[in-house]
Order: C-alpha cells, then structure tokens, then sequence
C-alpha cells in the first residue's frame, strides 16, 4: 500500500511538470485552436470567442485554462481583454519538447547505425 501511495505521489509529481502540464491542456482541440490563432497575435477575449460555434463562457474557461498552464496572459485594455501567447510558458514547453527530441534522435541514430552494420 505504501508503495502504491507513493508511486501515485509520483506519477502526481510528474503531471504537474510544466511539459506534462501543457500537453495535458493542449490534448482538447478548442485549447489547440485558441493557441494556434494567437500564435498570430494578440487578440480579443470577444474575437477569440466569435471563432467558435460555443458559448462564451465555454471559451472564457479553455482561456482560463491556459492561463493556469502559462501558455496564454491576458492584458487588460479599457474595458476589453486581450490575450496572447505567454513567451514563458510556451518556451518551457518547447524545451521539454526539445530534451525529449534530443533523448530520441540519439536512440534513432544509435539504431541507423545497427542496422547499417
């Protein structure tokens, strides 16, 4: 049972790894779009929401979402808010990606190079 308790402890620990966090909130296709069109630019929480065939306040929480994850920020202006890609989040995740890459490619070459043996 301990071990079992600690094992959950740890694969807990491992979600909350920025890579393992931000491609658990991007697994949902409407989080993937809102990224993809801000990668573009700033825009508009009303524009973001306008793209998509639900409601607002569905949108409101995908945003919400993506914030907690540090892929997006907001930026208050007047009475709108504009939100756009969080260069913070978005780099740490594109590291783990790379670290991943890396650990990859030398296995692939490791196995080119047996299999040309």
């Amino acid at each position: 049972m301990i071990f079992l308790n600690l094992r959950i402890a740890l694969i807990k620990q491992r979600l909350q790894n920025v890579g393992m966090r931000s491609l658990n909130v991007l697994a949902d296709p409407t989080r993937q779009r809102i990224v993809e069109m801000l990668a573009t630019g700033a825009l508009a929480s009303g524009e973001i929401a306008r793209r998509f065939d639900v409601s607002a306040p569905a949108i409101s929480q995908h945003l919400k979402t993506l914030r907690g994850a540090k892929l997006v920020r907001v930026r208050p202006q007047a009475q709108m808010r504009f939100y756009e890609l969080d260069p913070e989040g978005v780099d740490e995740l594109a590291d783990w990606i790379t670290r991943i890459r890396s650990f990859w490619s030398t296995k692939l070459d490791a196995l080119e190079q047996e299999l040309r043996k």
